[in-house]
């Protein structure tokens, strides 16, 4: 749970208590539209995390117009460096279940790397009710068509004010979306905003169960967005996708293309990292993904090359080198290893750097990421689990270094 979340929560149950006393004290009455005014103000002052210096991270409060007054919503930026102007690619974050107040800031710090490198400047936006944005999550029932276009609003609110910054170019626009986010996406080229050259699905779409026959709602509804969109579009699903079977998306992508819509299926078949819906944000995906995204930006006039080489975050001391001893995306090949550690692997590639794997010969394991003390606190944290302090480094950053010897592959000095 990120820390805007919980914020909101607090304020909103502070809220509630006021207005109850409000009911039985008139002094409190008077006082109480005050209150209620403050706590958006204090919700948007709380800290957003750690920030990522090597990518210009920041986090900004991006107001829309409400039926009622105005929201803020929360929206990540990563920029190159230099005054611009960038193009610019907008990721549209998926919905976790439960209360979308809950959900964390979604960063996508691989993608953004790869956008970065190539000279774009990167936005992605909390949409309404989602962590620290503000206002209330707008569900539309089971009407799905209207649940993405609802969601495409503050999309677009978001691009608004973007366009009008002096560091974005407002005619060189991708605009890009996972799951929740990415049927988000194809409801925003329905009606898309000037300056945006193409769309990418990552696994789009809504699951609602509670709804009768939900999937054929998602069938018509891409029509409907087909329909009326002319943009080219890129689609990619996995046929282990815990969401949406092939027989749904493929549908889905037929029902939208032979509505008008330009669109690509990329359908990569069995993800063998875990579950397919989760390829985009995957370290192992971007393999499968960059290179036909390349080819949509070529396609459109976007730029492909990389410009500025993104560092990650350094070690503080110095790394092992790569041993060659295993695919480095691999965790079937960790030796000895249980499913346990194995799935804790696949993990760590989805993990950030600094980052560092460790592994005992008996199979303790622990990982650490984001900290330039990764190697140490890994083999400290394995050897905290293990019968005897024998961990080592199996892979640090994206690379293993496991030697398959009997001592550990330690730093070099």
């Amino acid at each position: 749970m990120g820390a805007n979340a919980r914020a909101d929560g607090r304020f909103a149950a502070i809220a509630a208590r006021a207005s109850r006393a409000a009911a039985r004290v008139p002094a409190i009455a008077a006082l109480l539209p005050a209150i209620v005014a403050l706590l958006p103000a204090l919700a948007a002052a709380q800290p957003a995390g750690e920030l990522d210096a090597t990518l210009n991270e920041s986090v900004v409060m991006i107001p829309k117009k409400a039926v009622i007054g105005t929201v803020e919503l929360q929206t990540t930026l990563f920029r190159p460096p230099g005054d611009g102007p960038f193009p610019l690619v907008v990721i549209n974050h998926g919905k976790s279940p439960g209360d979308p107040k809950f959900q964390s800031r979604a960063r996508y710090p691989v993608a953004a790397r790869e956008f970065v490198a190539r000279g774009y400047a990167v936005a992605v936006p909390m949409r309404q009710g989602f962590a620290g944005s503000q206002g209330y999550y707008i569900g539309s029932g089971c009407n799905v068509g209207g649940n993405g276009e609802a969601q495409a609003d503050d999309v677009r609110a978001v691009l608004d004010w973007l366009v009008r910054q002096p560091w974005i170019d407002a005619t060189a626009i991708v605009v890009i979306g996972q799951s929740h986010g990415g049927w988000t996406t194809l409801a925003f080229g329905a009606k898309p905003a000037p300056g945006v050259r193409a769309l990418v699905n990552f696994a789009g779409g809504l699951r609602q169960e509670s709804c009768v026959a939900w999937e054929d709602g998602l069938v018509r509804a891409a029509a409907d967005y087909g329909a009326r969109s002319r943009l080219p579009s890129l689609w990619f699903y996995g046929d282990n996708d815990s969401y949406f079977r092939p027989e749904v998306f493929r549908a889905m992508h037929e029902a939208y293309a032979k509505a008008g819509g330009p669109a690509k299926l990329v359908a990569f078949g069995a993800w063998p990292h875990g579950d397919a819906h989760g390829m985009f944000a995957s370290r192992a995906g971007r393999a499968l993904w960059l290179p036909e995204l390349e080819a949509l930006l070529a396609q459109v006039g976007l730029p492909v090359r990389v410009v500025a080489p993104v560092a990650s975050p350094a070690h503080a001391a110095p790394v092992p080198r790569a041993s060659g001893f295993a695919p480095a995306d691999d965790p079937q090949a960790l030796p000895g290893a249980s499913a346990a550690a194995r799935a804790g692997f696949s993990k760590y590639l989805e993990g950030e750097p600094p980052k560092a794997f460790a592994l005992s010969p008996r199979g303790a394991w622990a990982w650490v990421s984001r900290n330039p003390n990764a190697m140490a606190l890994a083999i400290e944290r394995c050897n905290g689990h293990a019968r005897e302090p024998a961990c080592r480094l199996y892979a640090v950053d994206e690379a293993v270094v496991w030697t398959g010897g009997d001592s550990p592959a330690r730093p070099r000095e």
